[in-house]
Parts: C-alpha cells; sequence; structure tokens
C-alpha cells in the first residue's frame, strides 16, 4: 500500500480519536488487535510466517532501513496514531518479555494473515486459513495480559487511560473463503466475522477499556489480489474495482454498524468509535488525482515533491 494512501487511512482512524482527545481524554499507551494492516513485527516470530515477504527487503526499506514484520516499506496506520497520540509504540507481544512492565503502556496482539474466525470453523467448510492465528487467539494472549497486570483496580486503571483498535479484521477470512468460493458463499462469513469482533470488544471493555477504535472493511473489490482472481465479472466502470466484492465489504460494514450501536447502548460509558477504511481508500482510487497520486496497472503511485 502507497505511504500517501496510508496517510489518508491514518487521517480516517485518528478524526474521531483526535476529537475524544480534545474532548479531554489522554492515552498512555494502546492495545491493538487485527491482522497485516496492524502487525507490526508479531509475524516474524511465528514459525508458520517467520519466513515469509515481511521479513525481507523491500518491506521496511523506506522508512526503517530494514524489514520490521510490517506488511509495508514503512509505517503502518498505527505507526502515524501512536506519533499523533504521542503515546510509545505498542511492542509486539510476542516479542515482548513477560512482565507488567512490559505491558502497561499497551501492546499489539495483531498477526499478519490472522483471521476473525478459528481453524475450527474453516475446517467445517473445507477451508484452511493462511496463518493459524484468530481473534480467539489474540484474545487468549490479552487474558494472559491482564493477569500480569496486578489488582484487578490496577488493571481497570489501565485499561481505562488506554486507547483500544480492534482491527480492521476479516479480510483474511473474506480471501480464504474467496479462494474456493464464489462472493455469494463468502457473505454467509459476514455474521459469524462481526459476531467474533463482538467478542473482542465486549472483553476489552469488561476488562475496564472505556475508549475502542473499530476500523471497518476495505474495498476488497479493489484489492489487487482478488482483481488478479476475479478477470470477470461486473467491475466499476470509475474505479475498475469488483462490483460484488465491494458489495461484500459494505454488507460487512454496515453489519459491523448495527453491532456497534448496539454495545454502545450497552455500555454507555465506553465510547465505541468506527473508522471508515471503505470511504478512504475508495476515494483515492476513483479520484487518484485529487491527493497527488495517479494509478497505472492497480497500483497507486504517489507524487511526492
Amino acid at each position: 500500500m502507497a505511504p500517501f494512501s496510508r496517510f489518508l487511512m491514518a487521517v480516517a482512524l485518528l478524526y474521531p480519536v483526535i476529537s475524544v482527545a480534545a474532548g479531554g481524554t489522554r492515552y498512555s499507551g494502546i492495545f491493538s488487535f487485527g491482522d497485516s494492516l496492524t502487525d507490526t513485527g508479531n509475524s516474524l516470530r511465528l514459525p508458520a510466517t517467520g519466513s515469509g515477504p515481511s521479513s525481507r527487503p523491500p518491506y521496511g526499506e523506506t522508512f526503517f532501513r530494514r524489514p520490521t514484520g510490517r506488511a509495508s516499506d514503512g509505517r503502518l496506520v498505527i505507526d502515524f496514531i501512536v506519533d499523533a497520540l504521542g503515546v510509545p509504540n505498542p511492542r509486539p507481544y510476542l516479542a515482548a518479555g513477560k512482565t507488567a512492565g512490559d505491558f502497561r503502556r499497551g501492546v499489539n496482539f495483531a498477526v499478519g494473515g490472522a483471521t476473525a474466525l478459528g481453524p475450527d470453523f474453516f475446517s467445517s467448510r473445507g477451508l484452511k486459513p493462511f496463518v493459524p492465528v484468530s481473534l480467539a487467539n489474540q484474545t487468549s494472549w490479552f487474558k494472559n495480559v491482564l493477569q500480569l497486570l496486578g489488582s484487578v483496580h490496577e488493571r481497570r486503571r489501565i485499561m481505562a487511560r488506554s486507547l483500544f483498535v480492534v482491527g480492521e479484521i476479516g479480510v483474511n477470512d473474506y480471501l480464504v473463503a474467496l479462494g474456493n468460493n464464489t462472493a455469494r458463499e463468502a457473505r454467509t462469513l459476514v455474521p459469524h466475522i462481526v459476531a467474533a469482533v463482538r467478542s473482542v470488544l465486549t472483553e476489552v471493555i469488561a476488562a475496564g477499556a472505556r475508549t475502542v477504535l473499530v476500523p471497518g472493511m476495505i474495498p476488497l473489490g479493489c484489492e489487487p489480489q482478488l482483481l488478479a482472481l476475479y478477470t470477470s465479472g461486473n467491475h466499476d466502470p470509475d474505479s475498475g474495482c469488483i462490483t460484488e466484492l465491494n458489495e461484500l465489504a459494505q454488507m460487512h460494514n454496515g453489519e459491523l454498524n448495527v453491532m456497534l450501536r448496539e454495545l454502545r447502548l450497552a455500555h454507555p460509558g465506553s465510547t465505541i468509535l468506527y473508522a471508515d477504511l471503505y470511504s478512504a481508500v475508495a476515494d483515492i482510487i476513483v479520484s487518484p488525482r485529487k491527493y497527488g497520486t495517479h494509478i497505472t496497472n492497480r497500483l497507486i503511485i504517489v507524487q511526492i515533491n
């Protein structure tokens, strides 16, 4: 993903958080769940992914000058959020130690290739995920961290002062399903994925989280891998993206927002924010020159002056 598109996605994520911060909320750290859009190094430490593409150049060469496990040549959205809020970059869970001091200022549980749903779910449908890590694993790691953070009072104090980022998650579930099935069949995963996200949100709120940011689904029909696989079918004349797959992403975001509204009613003491990644990415693709970019062969090219 090009640096400028990451910047715009960061703006989409940051705006509601900065609005909360402007109202008096100050964060001491970030707890993050997700996949490659958020993973800052966990994938390097898993046998299944440790030798993957993000462990080799050109990954990391633009900003860090070395591969860091990020699925990027530079920083991810989570890095921009950290900078904007002035909090420490949350250490990858699998790279951290196992003392309370390692986790008081946050931790990153995200793993590149992770799914919202577990291996048993996919196995029941004759499918196999790319990586053996799901939201259930990340939730288990979160519970391990809680046990290290002292008394219940101390845990809740840390949770209340932290920003929780849950997602983006689910894109890999759809990619797994779309590998062998149609978009119509992939749509049957939507309620299950949204329920898995809800389960994580319920856990962190119960632990004392007061501010939770939930990014939505990106435009799946504009994803290069899927554009290469689905050369037939309806393509949007303005963007060139696959209409049916973007409708799947919109369906996901619609059901996600319904769930978030229900949680807001159930937990009025917590601020539950939605980040619209779909619109941010779609607007770049439809109107690239408006942002100083142009698109060639489905790649976003950034003009840097």
